[in-house]
Parts: structure tokens; sequence; C-alpha cells
């Protein structure tokens, strides 16, 4: 049975619920319960497709929102074990621009987007 249902009233007769929550946010840098408000990272591409991923294909990336801690090292864990690339002019924060890096395998470069010089490219 669902546990949705926090008290209340029923054909006139009133339920008081004590509900304790045990479920938590967790961290998607380190899996770690976040406690407050969770710091929320959207990947979004500047540039929207032309049309949506077919079902059969899905998406390339998976645009979010993740939730970290608000530690920048947090989502850097994060991006460096899926293999992306974080840029070095850039900073944390909660709109983040995938960039396709060229190659045999499809890469992901991560950067905020608001500097006007080359991507620097390193490791997460």
């Amino acid at each position: 049975m669902a546990n949705t249902f926090r008290g209340g009233e029923i054909y006139g007769i009133a339920i008081n619920t004590v509900f304790e929550e045990n479920d938590t946010i967790r961290c998607d840098g380190c899996a770690e319960p976040i406690a407050g408000t969770p710091f929320r990272v959207t990947l979004l591409d500047i540039v929207a497709p032309e049309a949506p991923p077919t079902w059969s294909e899905g998406a390339r990336l998976n645009p979010g929102p993740h939730q970290f801690h608000a530690q920048p090292e947090h989502f850097r864990a994060w991006a460096h074990r899926r293999g992306h690339l974080f840029c070095r002019l850039s900073d944390v924060r909660e709109i983040m621009r995938p960039v396709p890096i060229p190659g045999d395998a499809p890469r992901w470069g991560l950067c905020d987007g608001l500097h006007r010089e080359a991507h620097e490219f390193v490791p997460a």
C-alpha cells in the first residue's frame, strides 16, 4: 500500500496522522544524504534539437536536474564518473552547457557558457 496519506478527514472522521519521513534526497556526486535544499544542476544546450529523440534511440544526454551538495567537487566527481570534461574557464552553476567533443567515442564537455574565449576542457 502506498504511504501517500498524511492525515485529514475521511467521511467526517478526523484522522490525525504522525508520519515521519524516511526518504531523503541523496547527492548524485557522493550518494550521501543532503540536509536542506540540494544544489540542482541542469545540462541545457543553447539550441534545442529540431525534433525530440525517438523512443528507440533515446536522448543523447540526460539534462537533469541533478542534485548535489553545494560544494563544486561533488558535481565534478559526478561528471568525472560519466567521462565528461570540464571547462577550466567556467564555474559550477545551476545551468551547465554540454559541448560535444569530437572523436571516436561520443564525449561531452561541460561549461557554464559565461566566457567568450575558446573552451579549455580538462578531465572533471
